[in-house]
Formats: structure tokens, C-alpha cells, sequence
């Protein structure tokens, strides 16, 4: 496969350009709610990326409920089982895959009630978040963001990778989740986010990313 080309772009543009492609997004499934990954290790931010967007697409008059997967971690218990950096766990278990298709996708399928569940888990606390659910209304955008998102089937209409090369995660990975990056190096080897992504950030150098969109 050839290597995707990448142009340079600043965030600003970058995000009016997301913001514009989805603004007129249709669903595949013909959902009322499209669905948008915005897939990346912690290092690249994809959450910061999914938050501009979402208050672009408000600007344009499209609601839009930002979802982070770190606020679906499994308990403490279950997901710190096998030490607490255990690289499988963090790869296939740490993240509560079920309560997301349940509380988050479901909802928003076709036929749905679009009451969504903004986050469940509290880490830090190790308890329920016990947040209210959230009306997304028809035409409303679900825009998801954490690490390893492409790998479980999601309804996603439309999926963007925050890239790191190698070199760039391990510099910008924290020292305490540095046990983490063979995780990283699996989801490539199994997954190959850039290859599948439709929309790909190389984000190395935080100050000036490029995209191919």
C-alpha cells in the first residue's frame, strides 16, 4: 500500500474543514445521528481536536455531544485484575466496550431515542459518574474520541486518526503510561488505524499538523 499523502494544514483550518464535511454528512445507516471516531493515543490529543469541532458545528447550528472513552473505564477492580500495567488488560479491558454500544451507540441507531449517556465511569473517584442523560436531537453528531476505537465495530460514519509516528508517542507519552505503548504497537500491527481511517492528522509536531482528508 502506498504511503497517504499528507498536506500541511493549521488546526484552525483543520477544523472548519471537519466541521464543514460532517455538517453535511449522511448517515450509512440512516441514522438520524452521524457517529464520527476520533481515534488517537492520549499523546495526540483527539480530544482536543473532537472539542473544536464540536463548537464549530454549533457555530453552524448542528448540535453535537462530545463522548470520551476514558470516561467508560471499567472499575478498578476488573480492569487493574492483572497489576496495573498490564498491556492486554489496557488493550482489551480497560475500556467498557458494552456500556458504550448500550448507553451511547444504541441510542443513536436508527429507530433510537438519542438519549445518550455523556459518561459513566469516574476514575479517579473509582464510582459512578451518575450524569444525566443527554437529548441529542435528530441531525444532532456524536463526536467520539479515545485510543484503540476502531477495533470494535462501531457504527462510526466517519473516522479520523490523530497520528503519531513512533518516535513522537514515545516523546510525548507520559513517564507514569509509557507501559502502555505496546499496546499501540499492536493496534497498528492488528488494526492499521491509518490505513482504515477516512480522515488522517499527523500530529507530531503539535504546532503544525498535517492532514489527508
Amino acid at each position: 500500500m502506498s504511503p497517504v499523502r499528507l498536506e500541511a494544514i493549521t488546526w484552525e483550518r483543520l477544523t472548519e474543514a471537519l466541521a464543514d464535511r460532517l455538517a453535511e454528512l449522511k448517515t450509512a445507516d440512516g441514522s438520524p445521528w452521524p457517529r464520527i471516531a476520533f481515534d488517537g493515543a492520549p499523546a495526540g490529543r483527539p480530544g482536543e481536536l473532537a472539542r473544536r469541532v464540536a463548537d464549530a458545528l454549533r457555530v453552524r447550528g448542528r448540535s453535537a455531544l462530545v463522548v470520551g472513552t476514558e470516561d467508560f473505564l471499567r472499575p478498578a477492580s476488573l480492569r487493574l485484575e492483572y497489576g496495573r500495567e498490564d498491556v492486554e488488560a489496557y488493550y482489551s479491558g480497560w475500556f467498557d466496550t458494552g456500556a458504550l454500544w448500550r448507553e451511547v451507540f444504541g441510542p443513536l441507531d436508527p429507530g433510537g431515542t438519542g438519549r445518550v449517556l455523556p459518561d459513566l465511569w469516574d476514575p479517579v473517584a473509582d464510582r459512578a459518574t451518575r450524569s444525566p442523560y443527554v437529548e441529542l436531537p435528530p441531525g444532532g453528531i456524536l463526536l467520539a474520541h479515545g485510543p484503540l476505537l476502531l477495533g470494535h465495530w462501531f457504527p462510526f460514519d466517519l473516522t479520523v486518526q490523530v497520528r503519531l509516528s513512533q518516535g513522537a508517542l514515545r516523546r510525548r507519552t507520559e513517564p507514569d503510561a509509557q507501559w502502555t505503548l505496546p499496546a499501540f504497537e499492536r493496534y497498528e500491527a492488528e488494526i492499521d488505524p491509518g490505513a482504515v481511517a477516512d480522515v488522517v492528522v499527523r500530529a507530531d509536531d503539535p504546532r503544525h499538523p498535517a492532514w489527508s482528508g
